[in-house]
C-alpha cells in the first residue's frame, strides 16, 4: 500500500536554507585545506654541496684517496664507485666526510649496489649523520653508541622471523647499544621491507631532513629512471645534532656480498621565502687566500711552459692556441668518417659471407656437372626419369640462390652508390684530404670486384631454355663385394693362424722355463 506524505511550505524552506549553509561551510573548509597544502607543499631551495659529494668518473686522486673525504677499513676506492666490502668473509669499510656539516635542512641521495652470489647475504650497509666519525666498530663496520642517527638496509636475518632485506632507521643519543640479536627491531623509529639485492640497475635512496622530518624514499633498481622513487618510511619530530658528519659503512660475516657505492650527493635545502647562504661566506678568507695564491703560481708556471715552446718551436710562433683542439666541426666531421668506417667494415663482412656462399656453388654447379656427364657416357636417355627429378630439384636450388645472389647484388649497388656520394660531402664540409679520397676510392674497387664475380657468376648459372634437358640415370646395383663361401674360407684361415701363434707362444714359455 502506497502513502504519500506532503511537506508543508515553511519545513521546505528550512531545509532548502540549511542545506545552502551546510554547502557553503564544506566549500569554505575545502578551500582552506586546499590553500594550507599548496602553501605546506612549496618545494624547498636545493644547493649542490661539492665538498661533502662524490661521484664517478674520475672519483679518486692520484693518489687513491677521494676529495674531501676520508676511507678506512677495507673500503676500496676507484675511478666509478667505492667498495665498502668486498665479498669477502668479516670485513669491515667505511667513508667519512671530512669536514662537518651544519646545514639545518639537507637531502642526500645514496646510488649503490648490493650484489652477491648467494640466496641470502649479509651483513648490510648503512648511512650515517653523526656528531663524530665512527671510523670502525661493530655496526655495519661503523662504531657504536653513535650520537645521530643512521639509516640501516640489513640484507641478513639475525632474529629468524624472514624479514629482510629491510630498512631501518635507528637514532641513538650516544648511549644506546645496538641490539643485533632482533636485527634493531627493538630500536628502530621507523621501517619497511624492501630487497636491495642483486638488482638490474642501481639502487637509489634518497634522505631528507626537512624540518625536523626524516623521509627515506627508495628506487628499487629495477628501472633505469632515476626518479622512480616509491615511499619507504618517515619520522617526525627527529631531533639530530645541530652538525656532524656524513658516512657510508658496511660489513660482511659469515655470508659476503660486494657493497658498492657509486656516488653520494648532498644538497642543503633552504625553506621557502628565506635567502639562501651566498657561497662566498662559507669560504674563509685565509683559504680563499691559499687558493688565489696555489693559482698565480700555477699561471706563472703556465706563461713559462710556453715561452720554453715558443723557444723550442719558433715555427709555430704566432699561430693561436686555439687551432691546435678540434673544433665543432672537426668533431662532427670525424664522427662521419667513423659511421664511414663501421660501414667499411660491415661491407667486408658481407663480402667474405658472399665469397663464402660463391665457393659453395661453384662446387655445386661442378659436381652437378661431372655427374651429369658420367651418367650420360653410360645410360641412355631413356632411363632417367628418377634421376630427372634430383636434377631439377639441384636446378631449382640453384635458381633460388642465384635470386638470393642477385639481391644481394643489388644491395651491394646501392651502397657502392651511398659511398661514392659520401666522399662529396666531405668535400664540401672540407674533408677533401688524400687518405679520405683514397679511402673511398679503395671502397668502390672492393665492390666493384664483388659485383663483376657476382655477376659472371649468374651469367655462367642462368638457365638456358634452349639446351634440353639432360636425363641422369638411375645407378646400377652394386655387387655385394664378399660372398658366403669367401667368409667361411676367411674363418678357417684365421682360426689356423690364431692356433699356430698360441703353439708357438707356449713353446717359447716351456724353453724360458728350464734356465729357472
Amino acid at each position: 500500500m502506497a502513502v504519500s506524505v506532503a511537506l508543508s511550505p515553511a519545513y521546505t524552506a528550512r531545509f532548502f536554507i540549511l542545506t545552502s549553509l551546510t554547502a557553503l561551510i564544506f566549500h569554505c573548509s575545502v578551500a582552506d585545506i586546499a590553500t594550507g597544502a599548496s602553501s605546506s607543499e612549496e618545494a624547498p631551495h636545493r644547493r649542490f654541496e661539492y665538498k661533502y659529494s662524490f661521484k664517478g668518473p674520475h672519483l679518486t686522486q692520484s693518489d687513491g684517496s677521494i676529495p674531501f673525504w676520508i676511507h678506512t677499513g677495507n673500503a676500496i676506492p676507484s675511478a666509478d664507485q667505492v667498495r665498502i666490502t668486498p665479498s669477502l668473509r668479516s670485513q669491515r669499510g667505511s667513508v667519512w666526510t671530512k669536514n662537518r656539516v651544519n646545514f639545518e635542512h639537507w637531502e642526500a641521495e645514496v646510488t649503490f649496489r648490493v650484489s652477491g652470489r648467494g640466496r641470502m647475504g649479509a651483513d648490510g650497509l648503512a648511512v650515517w649523520f653523526t656528531s663524530s666519525q665512527g671510523l670502525d666498530g661493530p655496526v655495519y663496520g661503523a662504531s657504536d653508541q653513535w650520537n645521530g642517527v643512521g639509516i640501516f638496509f640489513d640484507s641478513f636475518d639475525n632474529d629468524g622471523k624472514k624479514n629482510n632485506p629491510a630498512i631501518l632507521i635507528v637514532g641513538n643519543n650516544g648511549n644506546l647499544v645496538y641490539d643485533h640479536q632482533n636485527d634493531g627491531s627493538t630500536q628502530a623509529l621507523g621501517t619497511c621491507l624492501r630487497d636491495f639485492r642483486n638488482k638490474p640497475y642501481p639502487v637509489r635512496a634518497k634522505i631528507t631532513y626537512y624540518r625536523k622530518t626524516l623521509t627515506v624514499m627508495i628506487n628499487n633498481g629495477f628501472t633505469p629512471d632515476r626518479e622512480d622513487y616509491e615511499f619507504c618510511t618517515k619520522v617526525d619530530n627527529m631531533i639530530i645534532p645541530s652538525d656532524g658528519f656524513f658516512g657510508i659503512s658496511a660489513a660482511t660475516g659469515g655470508l659476503a656480498d660486494d657493497h658498492d657505492v657509486l656516488s653520494f650527493l648532498l644538497f642543503r635545502l633552504t625553506e621557502p621565502g628565506q635567502e639562501p647562504p651566498p657561497v662566498e661566506s662559507e669560504i674563509a678568507k685565509e683559504e680563499k687566500d691559499k687558493y688565489q695564491e696555489e693559482f698565480q703560481n700555477f699561471q706563472q708556471e703556465l706563461d713559462k711552459k710556453k715561452e720554453e715552446f715558443q723557444k723550442e718551436h719558433p715555427d709555430v710562433q704566432g699561430e693561436p692556441i686555439e687551432d691546435l683542439y678540434e673544433s665543432v666541426n672537426d668533431r662532427e666531421i670525424h664522427q662521419v668518417f667513423e659511421g664511414q668506417n663501421r660501414i667499411h667494415l660491415e661491407i667486408k663482412q658481407l663480402n667474405r659471407q658472399l665469397a663464402m656462399i660463391l665457393d659453395e656453388q661453384r662446387r655445386y654447379v661442378s659436381v652437378i656437372t661431372e655427374e651429369v656427364a658420367k651418367r650420360a657416357s653410360i645410360t641412355g636417355s631413356g632411363q632417367l626419369d628418377s634421376g630427372n627429378q634430383q636434377l631439377s630439384s639441384l636446378v631449382a636450388t640453384q635458381q633460388e640462390v642465384l635470386r638470393n645472389l642477385n639481391e644481394l647484388r643489388n644491395s651491394f649497388y646501392e651502397s657502392l652508390k651511398q659511398i661514392g656520394s659520401a666522399p662529396h660531402h666531405g668535400n664540401a664540409a672540407g674533408m677533401g684530404t688524400y687518405e679520405t679520397i683514397q679511402h673511398f676510392n679503395d671502397i668502390k674497387e672492393h665492390l666493384h670486384t664483388v659485383r663483376r664475380d657476382v655477376e659472371n657468376l649468374v651469367q655462367r648459372n642462368a638457365p638456358n631454355p634452349a639446351e634440353k634437358a639432360v636425363k641422369c640415370p638411375e645407378m646400377p646395383p652394386m655387387p655385394s663385394c664378399l660372398s658366403t663361401v669367401h667368409f667361411a674360407m676367411f674363418i678357417v684361415v684365421q682360426s689356423v693362424l690364431f692356433f699356430c701363434y698360441v703353439m708357438y707362444k707356449s713353446r717359447q714359455e716351456a724353453a724360458a722355463k728350464k734356465f729357472f
